[in-house]
């Protein structure tokens, strides 16, 4: 029998909840408490925004509703799937409930915070995490695990419009890696992606609608089956995010090929709207990368209709398209002198 009751809008303090449901005061911001099958969170955006990265707090609210974004454990160097951030990964299987804390300000007289309690949320089941660069508490530029949270289902929660993720302080341009070699195609082979723990199946299992989770779910798998093809042939692939002054969140493009100049944006579906969504972020992205010669091209799962096709060439926008055997489109005709 707990003594602290949990209700959306209450303020306490770390003790107070560790007294009633167990796990420690001072362990992070990510706490587990086994007593009660729990794991608590603690959330502090201004802690985040001293080391110059804003990721923390309410996103934008997309199609399956109310989406709160906490960075993982580790202020110095890559972060790791240890510990805390282990922890609250395997609340995907272990059942344990997981509860939403937001600093609240600072107990008069002592160093430690008021907390208010958010409600329960889950980890987003089809992109629970999503990695970052930050600096960290060295200022070195590392990589950093971004959680994505939903509300917990039938669970009330607060969402107050002063946890949003806070607007970025500058736009950054992005200065992209490049890595020009000789290499060679390699053989048409299905071109399989890596099997890893977000995207092992084309489905999951979870009470949310099913469609578009299915379509980003596979756009996942086949961003990392392209890029297993990419560097079976001797490419570099890599990633990079920028920010834009007054606007919160990032930009985050899905796949750059350092060798040959080219930027990919992948959906999961061939159709105009998916095309045309795609093209929208290529043309965004370009305006932030700080070197010429840079290619577009769109990736999806299928051919799309020839007037699709038309649209992304009137824009010089390259198409490829997975097939039974590999990629068309690919390799990408050399750009025009």
């Amino acid at each position: 029998m707990t003594s602290l009751d949990l209700v959306p809008g209450k303020i306490t303090t770390r003790e107070e909840v560790a007294l009633s449901y167990g796990g420690s005061v001072y362990s992070g911001g990510i706490v587990p408490a086994p007593r009660s099958q729990s794991v608590f969170i603690y959330s502090d955006p201004a802690a985040g925004e001293k080391h110059g990265y804003t990721f923390d707090g309410w996103a934008e609210e997309d199609e399956f509703g109310p989406l709160y974004l906490y960075t993982g454990a580790g202020a110095v160097g890559d972060q790791e799937m240890v510990r805390g951030n282990k922890v609250l990964m395997e609340t995907l299987t272990n059942g344990f409930a997981v509860h939403l804390f937001v600093a609240n300000g600072k107990v008069p007289g002592k160093k430690e915070m008021h907390q208010r309690y958010v409600g329960q949320v889950v980890l987003d089941p089809v992109e629970p995490c999503i990695e970052r660069q930050a600096p960290g508490s060295d200022g070195e530029m590392r990589s950093v695990f971004v959680f994505r949270l939903r509300p917990a289902e039938d669970a009330p929660i607060e969402v107050s419009a002063a946890d949003a993720v806070k607007p970025a302080m500058k736009t950054t341009k992005v200065k992209v890696p490049r890595r020009p070699r000789n290499v060679k195609v390699p053989a048409q082979s299905g071109a399989k992606g890596k099997q890893t723990e977000n995207h092992t199946t084309t489905e999951t299992v979870a009470n949310i609608p099913g469609g578009p989770r299915k379509v980003r779910r596979r756009e996942g798998q086949l961003c990392m089956a392209f890029e297993e093809f990419l560097e079976a042939a001797g490419h570099e692939c890599a990633s990079f995010q920028f920010t834009v002054k007054g606007e919160p969140g990032t930009l985050t493009p899905d796949l750059y090929d350092a060798t040959d100049h080219v930027l990919y944006e992948a959906k999961g579906a061939a159709t105009r709207n998916h095309a045309r969504m795609a093209l929208g972020q290529l043309k965004d992205y370009q305006r932030f990368i700080d070197e010429p010669g840079l290619r577009l091209a769109v990736l999806l799962p299928e051919e799309p209709t020839p007037n699709v096709r038309a649209l992304l060439e009137g824009e010089n926008i390259t198409l490829v398209v997975q097939t039974d055997d590999g990629f068309s489109g690919y390799p990408l005709q050399s750009p025009a002198v």
